[in-house]
């Protein structure tokens, strides 16, 4: 009985939380509202009330997620999945809006109120979210987190590596994913047949030279991103490492199902669904892979050591 009255107690949370979310969601939107280039997109995946649904589900259960696996309760949870929240799944996509669609779809006017928009949910919703979800009250935990005791040294190799990781997936997912597509290379100013992979690599280089470093500043965002998340994780390693790929690749991308007149073209937004949310997903459990903990030397980075004493003690 008392497992029946904790599960119906979680529904209805849920449900409060869904409703609250769509009215904080709509909250932003209006922000943009009058703003957006007078064009007419092509219809979204699916209808635009099921898109909807969908996208308030996955981000309450996204949210309902991140509260309730964090160690951390009150204003050190809610001030920390705030900024987390906002920058993951607003800054960080918003900037390369900014970069890419800057005189394109997007005007001067508009730009400032797509970071605008994503402020209600992060700043206000997430809050209410972890008073509903019981986790408002302080607690103490001492207990230390593995991730919140890596070396110095080891955060220079092992950001430089998370760099390096996020330029091969970023850049492997838009060629052989994205840059595929026709509709794609036309709309980015790129028409005609698709050049191989190593030309359009040194041509991207030589014309926009700017494009790399900026994609290392976002990758060190999204890394800023997560270390909320890993460090006040409750979960094991893979459990942890899951949850901030979906973090990454769901809150940000499930918006592509619906009509868009930045991305009126609806191939393109597929494209960009499932290159971007393929990506960001693996990219997220590489960032728990490394920071999850101190390793001792490459060796136990790949749980080598660990392997062999395994095998030690099972003869």
């Amino acid at each position: 009985m008392i497992k029946v009255k904790n599960s119906a107690g979680w529904i209805l949370r849920f449900f409060v939380l869904l409703i609250l979310f769509y009215v904080f969601y709509f909250g932003g939107a209006i922000f943009v509202s009058g703003k957006l280039p007078d064009i007419q997109p092509e219809p979204g995946l699916l209808p635009a009330n099921i898109s909807l649904l969908l996208i308030g589900i996955v981000n309450t259960l996204m949210v309902m997620a991140l509260i309730l696996s964090s160690r951390w309760s009150g204003w050190y949870l809610i001030i920390r999945l705030a900024f987390a929240y906002y920058g993951a799944v607003t800054f960080v996509m918003q900037i390369e809006t900014l970069y890419f669609l800057m005189g394109n779809t997007v005007t001067a006017k508009l730009l400032p109120y797509l970071f605008i928009m994503g402020l209600p949910v992060a700043f206000l919703y997430i809050p209410l979210a972890i008073l509903i979800s019981g986790k408002w009250r302080s607690k103490s935990n001492s207990e230390p987190n593995p991730a919140s005791v890596i070396p110095f040294k080891q955060w220079v190799w092992k950001l430089i590596f998370i760099a390096m990781a996020y330029i091969v997936l970023y850049w492997s997912a838009g060629y052989f994913i994205a840059w595929q597509n026709p509709e794609l290379r036309t709309f980015y100013g790129s028409p005609g047949e698709i050049l191989p992979f190593w030309e359009h690599t040194v041509n991207t280089i030589r014309s926009d030279p700017g494009l790399l470093p900026f994609q290392i500043f976002r990758a060190m965002l999204w890394t800023l991103c997560a270390l909320p998340v890993i460090r006040g994780s409750k979960l094991n390693v893979w459990q942890t490492a899951i949850l901030v790929g979906l973090f990454f690749s769901i809150p940000q991308n499930i918006g592509h199902i619906m009509e868009n007149p930045l991305i009126p073209f609806a191939s393109i937004r597929l494209s960009h669904l499932i290159e971007t949310s393929s990506s960001t997903f693996i990219f997220g459990l590489i960032i728990v892979w490394l920071l999850n903990r101190e390793h001792k030397s490459v060796r136990d980075l790949f749980g080598i050591k660990q392997a062999k004493l395994s095998l030690k003690d099972a003869a």
